[in-house]
Formats: C-alpha cells, sequence, structure tokens
C-alpha cells in the first residue's frame, strides 16, 4: 500500500524553520513544499531590471505596486507561490496583507526561469495561476534572452506576446507598458 504524503497548509508552512545557512528558496504549491535554488546572478540582474522599469511605470501612473520576492501570494489554504514578481493595482491592495503577503489574485505574476524551474514554471505554476484567475502571467527566460507573456482568456492562457533580444514586448495589464527584451539581459547593449 501506497503512503501519500500529508498536504501541508500555508499556516503550517509558515511556521517551519529552516537552517540560516540554507541556501534553497521554498515555496507551498498544492499543499507540497517546493525547493528552489538560490537564483544567479544573471536571474538576479533581470529580476532587478524588470523590477525597477515596470516598478517606475506603476509608480508614474499610480497604478498600485511591484513586489519582488520572497511576497507569499496566497491563492488557497495550500497553495503560496512566491513568484519573482507580482503586480497589484490599486484596485486589488485590499489583497495585501502586512502579514501574510498577498492573499488572493494580484493583477500579473511574473516567473524568471532556471535551469531547475523549467517545467514548474511552464506547467504546474501556468496552470496554477490560470486556475486563480491571475489575469496576466509572463515568464522571462534568461538563458534564451526571452520573455512570454500571457494573457487569461475563457480560464486559459493564451500567448499575448513574446521577444527575444532586441525585439519589444507590451503589458494588457499594464497599458502603455513596453519592454525591450534585451534591457532585462546580462549582456545587453540596451541601455533602456
Amino acid at each position: 500500500m501506497e503512503v501519500l504524503a500529508k498536504s501541508i497548509t500555508y499556516e503550517e508552512f509558515s511556521r517551519m524553520e529552516f537552517p540560516e545557512d540554507d541556501p534553497y528558496i521554498y515555496e507551498l504549491i498544492n499543499g507540497e513544499l517546493m525547493r528552489k535554488n538560490a537564483p544567479s546572478g544573471e536571474h538576479q540582474y533581470a529580476q532587478s531590471k524588470l523590477f525597477y522599469k515596470m516598478m517606475h511605470h506603476v509608480s508614474e501612473n499610480n497604478l498600485g505596486t511591484v513586489f519582488a520576492t520572497p511576497t507569499a501570494v496566497l491563492l488557497t489554504e495550500y497553495s503560496a507561490p512566491q513568484p519573482d514578481l507580482v503586480f497589484l493595482s490599486n484596485e486589488k491592495m485590499d489583497l495585501f496583507d502586512p502579514y501574510w503577503g498577498i492573499k488572493g489574485a494580484p493583477d500579473i505574476m511574473v516567473e524568471i526561469v532556471s535551469p531547475t524551474s523549467y517545467k514548474r514554471d511552464h506547467l504546474l505554476k501556468k496552470e496554477l495561476y490560470a486556475e486563480h484567475g491571475i489575469p496576466e502571467y509572463w515568464i522571462v527566460d534568461p538563458s534564451y534572452h526571452s520573455v512570454e507573456v500571457f494573457v487569461l482568456q475563457d480560464g486559459r492562457y493564451e500567448r499575448h506576446a513574446f521577444g527575444i533580444d532586441g525585439e519589444t514586448v507590451g503589458s494588457h495589464v499594464l497599458s502603455g507598458f513596453e519592454l525591450i527584451v534585451s534591457s532585462i539581459f546580462i549582456d545587453s547593449t540596451t541601455t533602456d
């Protein structure tokens, strides 16, 4: 007889203690504790560049705020992913909880792919985010210098934009926000 592991709740997860020298980041997906490698320099570079550009646009237009990891997004009692970036509009600011993070579906979730997270970001999280009605999902891939933007339509994500070095992608949710893809990657020659 196969023994199934007990699903962990977010409350249980929030009380867990990990060693200070633990090099991993943890998140909760469908009751399962997921361990992620600490982000590479390339990952952190892309995250900081995209955060700056997105936050600048959001601030200039008074649209809401942008959060970075390790902000938990509590979608259910058993799912609290920690995406690399989250956009929460002014209209949804009531979802922000100073203790828990974000309780509910924000406007945009961004995942920056690492070699160990490719499947999780493209399949598991994409399905989870669609299931919970998150209007827009970005997948940023530093290995291929690409950005994919998905928009929720009829409960499923449809590709809204795809770009590689030198190309531009735009957001459906953040009106007027456009990104020159090469501007967020390390060997970029663009300084926008």
